[in-house]
């Protein structure tokens, strides 16, 4: 008799073995609405991003077509023809034959303009690896059998 009460001593009443699985049943819950919420989360953010996406894309080919309209506007106010037009508006003549000396003056150079003055010259490349690195294999077996067999 005395194994039957230890066995039911500590044997569980009913209604907590019903609460622990209640409890269980609850925690699976929360935590699958958690990952439900993340999900969520990570969903719209990525909905938001490909939106943004989708509107600087549209923006850069505004910008694009505006900027060509204005390439072409440039290159019809700079034409020959309307260039000589304006020319012609503002009192300007064609040169004639012998009205302009061309003078040619020794050792004279042009001057550079100001911001290629400013920008200094890259030095020229310096290898910085060591040589074990740049070194290949067979270099490497071939300097080890040349030296006794060492290590190099």
């Amino acid at each position: 008799m005395q194994a039957t009460q230890i066995i039911h001593a500590y044997k569980q009443a009913p209604w907590r073995v019903q609460r622990q699985y209640v409890g269980a049943f609850l925690l699976t819950v929360v935590v699958l609405a958690l990952v439900a919420a993340l999900y969520l989360d990570v969903t719209s953010r990525t909905a938001l991003a490909g939106r943004e996406i989708q509107e600087l894309r549209a923006e850069i080919a505004a910008l694009q077509r505006s900027n060509a309209d204005l390439e072409t506007e440039l290159a019809n106010i700079t034409s020959s023809a309307v260039m000589q037009r304006r020319a012609l508006e503002l009192g300007y003549r064609p040169v004639q034959p012998g009205e302009l000396d061309y003078v040619f003056v020794p050792g004279y150079v042009a001057p550079e303009p100001p911001l290629l003055l400013a920008a200094a010259d890259s030095p020229l490349y310096q290898q910085t690896l060591p040589d074990e690195y740049s070194q290949s294999l067979l270099e490497w077996l071939d300097e080890w059998l040349h030296s006794g067999g060492g290590l190099p």
